[in-house]
């Protein structure tokens, strides 16, 4: 962590006349510890995410027996609902007040929504609706990220941003890497665990991590009220005295008839869509697609998958302390240019090639069936001696007949490169968009931008599973290219738009 604080403390700052001080020590220091508990807060909500999302499945099956798979599908989407509809709403909140209190709230709401999840079981009946709505409160308290990404683009110079930005993706990310092994961890306790009769608690390896990320919760609200202080500058790394923009000199100044470019902020809107879309397809089709292209038993595609997940998930470390270097050396656009470039490279490899096919599931095999008796033979004559748990490609799937496999050098080499391309369009549109910006009420649209990762986390799973399922591989993986092969012309179009609000007008 050395490095980044070195990174960040390179302030104090000084404006372009040597008599003029940008900042005391005191502010400097001030300002960068709040910045620093923006961090933990990002860390904590991705944690509230992932911290449970392996074992929600288990769990509502033993709380609630008339649960099925589709109900699973609301309880996950759930999350990504609540933070959609809640990120617009905390970003105007921080507006117009100070930050502390959407803070306070949004984490308060995260703590009993994690305290209402251990206490599930105990209601009589309906118990899959009281999952489905802590889960709906834990996303909705997640919608603080936006207060705490327009803090951070408020409170950081020009020079600063990028690298802030790239600081908090890095501990989102990590908070994604840690979540499922505090779960991992938790199983130790078992399904029974320990029960509290007085309060009608049960602590067991469903229960215990919610608690975990309950009592997270409560350090960071005394931890916002502790060290967290507001702090605003200008892009040359002035101090503001007002951080709500109440003060008149300074709201006369950003209500100018300098506007934001509405066309920039639409269009790096789009492209945080489909880059967040992308992703969430890429997340939820390893498990399947491993299990359908080289017959992986489920206990197989979730280790090794989870192996995979969390090798990308250190992979994106680097290239965010990565991002920080090459955004000194180059633009940001170019960074976010290649970084979809990479991620279309990706997909392409995916592309199912050559001649051989994946094994078939024995189960499910009619004597009727239209397909050669031959190929049937040679295909199920390695499962004469199958284990309860069928393998492979499922005849229901009637793309595995004739879809080539996606040979797994293929699958590894796409992981590799859509770990470097994603981190790098992730930090790239924060930094582009809060430039863009500028000095204007960062609140709401920050709000928007997280809403639009939101709906596209939400409709990337109903995609791929609708997709993937009845038309396979290749359909999928080349509407994806298709996809970024649109939204790469589209940034080509509008390149010289994404520029921050300050050169824009030329006042840097």
């Amino acid at each position: 962590m050395a490095s980044l604080n070195d990174d960040e403390c390179t302030p104090l700052l000084s404006a372009s006349h040597a008599v003029d001080i940008v900042e005391t020590i005191t502010q400097n220091k001030s300002r960068w510890w709040s910045i620093r508990v923006m961090y933990l807060t990002m860390f904590l909500s991705s944690v509230g995410f992932s911290i449970v999302v392996t074992s929600i499945w288990p769990y509502l099956q033993q709380v609630d027996v008339s649960a099925d798979t589709s109900f699973l599908g609301w309880v996950i989407a759930s999350y990504s609902l609540g933070q959609m509809l809640a990120s617009p709403l905390f970003g105007l909140w921080s507006n117009h007040r100070p930050r502390r209190e959407p803070l306070a709230v949004s984490i308060s709401i995260l703590v009993a929504a994690s305290v209402l999840y251990a206490y599930v079981h105990v209601p009589a009946s309906h118990n899959k609706y009281y999952m489905l709505i802590s889960r709906a409160l834990v996303g909705f308290g997640s919608g603080n990220v936006a207060v705490v990404r327009s803090y951070v683009a408020g409170a950081t110079s020009l020079s600063e941003r990028t690298g802030a930005m790239a600081n908090i993706s890095a501990f989102q990310a990590l908070g994604f890497i840690l979540g499922p092994a505090f779960q991992a961890c938790f199983t130790l306790i078992g399904e029974k665990g320990v029960t509290f009769q007085a309060i009608d608690l049960q602590v067991n390896m469903y229960t215990a991590p919610s608690l975990m990320g309950a009592l997270l919760g409560i350090v960071n609200i005394i931890l916002v009220f502790a060290i967290f202080r507001e702090h605003r500058v200008d892009e040359l790394g002035r101090q503001i005295s007002n951080v709500n923009y109440e003060n008149e000199e300074y709201a006369a100044e950003i209500n100018s008839e300098e506007s934001v470019d509405q066309v920039a902020v639409v269009s790096s809107n789009i492209l945080f869509f489909v880059i967040l879309f992308c992703f969430a397809i890429f997340e939820t089709i390893a498990t399947p697609l491993t299990m359908d292209m080289y017959a992986w038993t489920r206990s197989q595609a979730v280790l090794y998958n989870g192996i995979i997940l969390a090798a990308i998930g250190f992979e994106s470390m680097v290239v965010f302390i990565g991002v920080k270097i090459l955004s000194k050396m180059t633009e940001e656009r170019i960074l976010l240019l290649g970084g979809l470039v990479i991620i279309w490279v990706g997909f392409f490899i995916l592309l199912p090639w050559g001649t051989q096919f994946p094994k078939i599931q024995w189960t499910d095999i009619q004597n009727n069936t239209i397909y050669n008796s031959s190929y049937w033979l040679s295909n199920t004559a390695d499962y004469s001696n199958h284990t309860v748990e069928p393998t492979g490609c499922p005849p229901v799937q009637s793309w595995c007949f004739y879809t080539p496999v996606i040979h797994l050098a293929q699958y590894l080499t796409s992981d590799i490169l859509i770990g470097i391309g994603y981190p790098t369009c992730n930090v790239m549109s924060y930094t582009l968009y809060s430039k863009i910006i500028g000095p204007k009420p960062q609140g709401v649209y920050m709000g928007w931008l997280t809403a639009a990762g939101s709906i596209a986390r939400t409709l990337g799973p109903i995609f791929v599973s609708q997709i993937y399922t009845h038309l396979g591989p290749r359909w999928t993986f080349g509407i994806l290219c298709g996809i970024v092969a649109v939204s790469i012309l589209h940034l080509s179009v509008i390149y010289k738009r994404l520029i921050a609000f300050s050169v824009r007008y030329g006042r840097v």
